[in-house]
């Protein structure tokens, strides 16, 4: 090889070094964030258990525990 083949490799393995880095720094995902985020925590935990939704737990509401048959039985 000659120093121009080889000044040449080099000038584009760091011409796609440099392309590379700043690729990989417009992907959001990959950003350190600059302030923390705060989430959502629970206070204490309690054995209260409170009283069901009357919605969903109510004498009307369907049991799923029921077999039903749809058309004729025994087929």
């Amino acid at each position: 090889m000659k120093k121009t083949d080889i000044a040449m490799i080099i000038l584009i393995a760091s011409i796609s070094m440099a392309i590379a880095y700043f690729v990989v720094g417009a992907i959001p995902g990959l950003q350190d964030a600059s302030e923390p985020v705060k989430v959502k925590t629970i206070d204490k935990y309690s054995a209260d258990i409170g009283q069901p939704d009357p919605n969903v737990f109510s004498s009307d509401a369907l049991n799923p525990t029921v077999e039903v048959t749809i058309g004729k039985e025994g087929n």
